[in-house]
């Protein structure tokens, strides 16, 4: 089945935003790139060729006695001793940088400028600032997608039934919204983080409970107009029943509004993330973190390669998906949309 006419208009609008059309490739190319990160920055070579095998270390445990050595544990790549005993009888392949998110490089005191080795420097525990930015551009957007995602999928809900319904239903839905909206979300997170270990799905959890209300006004709002068009009434007169009618008939027209607020939703929850990252109320600590890195520049000052780095990070990854969600609000903009087809005849 092939794309409709409308859309299509939408889609040619859309690309016709160069500015969010081409933020869009970047974000992708970027995130597709960091979902690598393994591959990219790394203290493991991709492949090590040794008597006539072939090692991954990447996704096997390899023990040092394999490659001629004495120690039954996994053998550390980064150690000349045995980079020489693999190179007497093969050869090392490493990624482009040659250090994870935790590796520590003890031959300087740290933090340390930008250099060949280090192309961003290193932090102030001796770990290399461009791996920690690959890993955690990742779990940034890999956070934020899912924040958006749990979030959209229980506001859309909440906004459906509260609209389509209305009554006393929607009155009571609306005032326990208002209530929950008014909770002191950071003190609560302080609270349940002395409470529960921070993890990455912990704390998505605790985000999706106060995040899913962002959507829900603007899916109620698309739903109570909705309900009374002629084609619901005609639905609901042949015996339709409510869920069928909200799925196919009302849903459809919610969901323009809320695939124009999705972008700045995503971007909000990064940001959430980063803040509670910078105030120690985030992922564990050690963690590959925007926020973590942003503190650290705060605290190092006489180091601005960290402070920088983070603000360049953060700011351009927002201004893509700013930019983005700019796009996709024209593209769906009706007003535009008429605008075109009058255009075309």
């Amino acid at each position: 089945m092939g794309i409709s006419v409308l859309n299509q208009r939408r889609l040619d609008n859309f690309r016709r935003n160069r500015r969010g059309y081409w933020s869009l490739w970047i974000f992708l190319f970027l995130f597709f790139v960091t979902l690598g990160a393994e591959f990219i920055a790394n203290d493991k070579p991709l492949l090590v060729r040794f008597d006539g095998g072939h090692y991954f270390p990447i996704f096997k445990v390899y023990p040092e006695t394999v490659f001629g050595g004495e120690f039954e544990t996994e053998a550390d790549y980064t150690d000349p001793f045995v980079q020489d005993l693999i190179n007497e009888k093969g050869s090392l392949l490493w990624p482009v940088v040659r250090f994870s998110y935790d590796t520590i490089d003890f031959t300087a005191s740290p933090p340390t400028a930008p250099s060949a080795q280090h192309w961003l420097g290193t932090d102030d525990q001796g770990r290399d600032v461009l791996a920690r930015v690959i890993y955690g551009f990742r779990i940034s957007v890999l956070f934020g997608l899912l924040l958006t995602l749990f979030s959209t999928i229980i506001g859309v809900a909440a906004g459906a039934v509260q609209g389509f319904f209305g009554g006393l239903l929607d009155l009571l839905a609306q005032r326990f919204i208002e209530i929950w909206q008014g909770l002191p979300v950071l003190y609560l997170l302080i609270i349940m983080a002395s409470v529960i270990q921070p993890g990455f799905f912990s704390l998505l959890f605790l985000m999706t409970l106060f995040s899913w209300t962002a959507l829900v006004g603007v899916v109620r709002a698309e739903f109570l107009r909705a309900r009374n068009f002629e084609y619901v009434r005609a639905a609901r007169a042949l015996g339709v029943g409510s869920t069928t009618i909200m799925l196919r008939h009302t849903l459809p027209n919610a969901m323009v509004a809320t695939v124009t607020f999705m972008p700045f939703v995503l971007s909000g929850s990064v940001t959430t993330l980063t803040g509670l990252d910078f105030l120690g109320l985030g992922l564990p600590p050690g963690s590959p973190s925007l926020g973590e890195l942003l503190k650290q520049g705060r605290d190092n000052l006489h180091a601005p390669w960290l402070g920088i780095t983070a603000f360049v990070v953060l700011a351009l990854m927002l201004s893509l998906l700013v930019f983005v969600g700019e796009a996709v609000r024209d593209a769906l903009d009706p007003r535009k949309v008429f605008d075109q087809a009058v255009a075309h005849g």
